[in-house]
């Protein structure tokens, strides 16, 4: 049996020293990822991630930008079902310079863009990063 499961996070930016760092979790099995979890209940996939991005990164001051979410997806064996999750990627800036790390990851570092794309362990999350640079780039008011 397949059970759907969906999921909703933001790629979290902030603008330090003349450079956009990104921030990444290391999640207890070792991939680098973005702060993403489970939608509640009747949450939307926004409101989601901006949960996710408070309980998994301890930041309160940001937003979200408008006009970017993508998506991907897996597979994963658990509890005897595959699951198939779809996860739901928005952008966010950081007013805040530090992240706290939650008991959910092992670890959580900012990385600049190059270092991000060569640390994060998935294609699809790869891959939406990428789109996600070009899009604050071509962006002038974020």
């Amino acid at each position: 049996m397949t059970v759907e499961a969906t999921s909703a996070g933001a790629i979290l930016f902030r603008d330090t020293r003349d450079r956009r760092e990104y921030l990444l979790l290391k999640s207890r099995p070792g991939d680098w990822e973005f702060p993403k979890g489970g939608v509640e209940g009747d949450e939307e996939l926004q409101q989601t991630a901006i949960r996710e991005v408070q309980e998994e990164a301890g930041i309160e001051d940001f937003r979200l930008v408008d006009g970017f979410r993508d998506e991907y997806d897996y597979v994963f064996e658990a509890n005897g079902d595959r699951i198939h999750k779809t996860v739901h990627l928005f952008i966010a800036k950081s007013f805040e310079a530090s992240a706290e790390l939650s008991n959910e990851h092992s670890d959580l570092q900012w990385r600049d863009y190059d270092q991000a794309v060569n640390t994060i362990t998935q294609d699809g999350p790869r891959e939406i990063l990428e789109d996600a640079h070009v899009f604050i780039d071509e962006d002038a008011d974020i």
